[in-house]
């Protein structure tokens, strides 16, 4: 019990495993690749347009550095914003219509050495350094040698916004003596946020489908795979009469299919080995007795010094051991599996050779055996086909009546090979017939029930069959060989 207890627990988390393991099966996967590439999508996307507003703001710096006369930008010392110089009204006046032409936050003009000539935006005064280009260093140290280029790294302003700034060189004649820096906000980034937001809430609700339509697969495969174990628990607690029920998934089907197979094939065997228990039980009692009858009176006889008397009993002992012997080997035939050696076997020899072997049977009780077989070559075990032979030829001879006729032909059936015995005895009462496979069902005193078993057996192996042909007048076995049979040579 603590046994099949621990088989359940185990089957039941094997169930509730798999529903989990569908889970993150389904999800994981999901999860990663949305991960992925919503980071992956987000960055690129960041990115680009990074590089594209570096670009733009670049741009913008060098139109405006190509208006900017660099000798009179030198010109500018402090203290001219506070008088108001032409020049610096000049380049106030320029660099204000650029800021507002281009929605810029910022505009300034600064020398080699980072001093402030005019400031637009940022409120500096002439001659002071400004601290942000020290962020820069590089970026101007390339504009300085004569190229344009935008900060790499966005930095956060005093209004909490993003902003990167563009760089072009201001030139006088050949000579870079300064730099237009432009200031411009990633406003893109708001949309950027709400689109990265957008798909975030997107993923969720697709994760919520998949979660879902993998807790309905799980239970979906589950239930039947539930059912498939409460079948195999009940075959297990050694229920073999409740028939597996059938199940429509394809996969699950045929294992539904295959233990009830299993299920039918233990349920005959368990029937087979009660019938066998019982007739070995009944078999082996009546000779049991005979042997203890018989010892009993021989020992008497010897007592009474009747010795003629006493050799007849052990003559009747003997018969009796016989008999169990016979017993026991038919049982022993019937139970053992026996692996086949299949081997080129002519069925005309296979036929003759069988009902030889039942030739001084058949003389005694003056009953005749004729055998026609067409010639063909069987791919079969020799020795286990004439011991099925042999059963069937014995049977109709000894339920032949005295000077009778037992005909053994064999011809071929389709690309298969048919064999019949045919007698004129008797025949197989109706009611019996539906009995005769079974083992130790028998008629005959001295019979062991288990021959026509035992040839059915030893043709199905053979991927054959055996079976009564009930025919007017007569009784008519057939043992079928399967397809495959090599026709043989004429």
């Amino acid at each position: 019990m603590r046994n099949r207890a621990s088989l359940t627990s185990r089957l039941k988390d094997a169930l509730g495993s798999l529903s989990a393991r569908l889970l993150v099966a389904f999800l994981l996967p999901t999860l990663l690749f949305l991960a992925l590439t919503g980071t992956t999508v987000y960055a690129l996307a960041r990115s680009i347009l990074e590089d594209e507003l570096g670009n733009s703001l670049s741009a913008i710096a060098a139109a405006t550095a190509s208006q900017v006369n660099g000798e009179r930008m030198l010109t500018l010392e402090p203290g001219d914003d506070t008088t108001g110089t032409r020049t610096w009204r000049n380049l106030v006046r320029l660099l204000t219509e650029v800021r507002d032409a281009s929605g810029v936050r910022r505009v300034y003009v600064v020398d080699t050495q980072g001093r402030v000539r005019v400031d637009v935006g940022g409120g500096l005064p002439v001659g002071t350094e400004v601290p942000e280009l020290a962020r820069d260093r590089l970026e101007l140290s390339r504009v300085f040698s004569g190229q344009r280029a935008a900060s790499q790294v966005l930095f956060t302003g005093t209004d909490g916004l993003l902003y990167k700034t563009g760089y072009a060189p201001v030139r006088r004649d050949n000579e870079v003596v300064g730099a237009v820096a432009v200031e411009g906000s990633a406003a893109f980034f708001g949309p950027l946020a709400r689109l990265s937001r957008s798909f975030t809430a997107a993923s969720s609700v697709a994760l919520g489908v998949l979660g879902l339509v993998a807790i309905l697969t799980a239970r979906g495969l589950a239930r039947p795979l539930s059912r498939l174990m409460d079948s195999a628990l009940r075959i297990g607690r050694g229920d073999l009469t409740t028939p597996v029920p059938p199940e429509p998934t394809r996969e699950i089907g045929v294992l539904a299919r295959e233990l009830e197979v299993m299920r039918g094939a233990l349920e005959s065997r368990d029937r087979q080995l009660k019938l066998m228990l019982a007739g070995v039980a009944h078999e082996v009692r009546n000779p049991i007795g005979g042997i203890s009858l018989f010892s009993g009176l021989l020992a008497e006889d010897l007592k009474a010094g009747a010795h003629e008397e006493a050799a007849g009993h052990v003559a009747r002992i003997q018969h009796e051991v016989e008999y169990l012997q016979r017993i026991v080997e038919d049982f022993l035939a019937f139970a053992r599996e026996q692996p086949l050696s299949r081997e080129p076997v002519a069925a005309p020899d296979l036929l003759r050779e069988a009902s030889g072997l039942l030739a001084a049977d058949a003389a005694a009780r003056e009953v005749t055996v004729q055998v026609e077989a067409e010639p063909a070559m069987l791919e079969a075990d020799g020795s286990l086909l004439t011991a099925a032979l042999v059963n069937l030829v014995k049977n109709a001879v000894q339920a032949s009546p005295r000077g009778g006729r037992v005909r053994v032909t064999g011809q071929g059936a389709g690309q298969g090979y048919s064999i019949r015995v045919q007698d004129n005895g008797p025949g197989v009462p109706e009611t019996e017939r539906e009995h005769i496979f079974e083992p130790f069902f028998t008629t005959r005193e001295k019979g062991t029930g288990l021959g026509l078993p035992l040839s059915r057996k030893i043709a199905r192996a053979h991927g054959g069959d055996l079976r009564l042909v009930p025919t007017p007048g007569d009784t008519t076995f057939e043992l079928t060989l399967p397809l495959g049979t090599i026709p043989a040579p004429h």
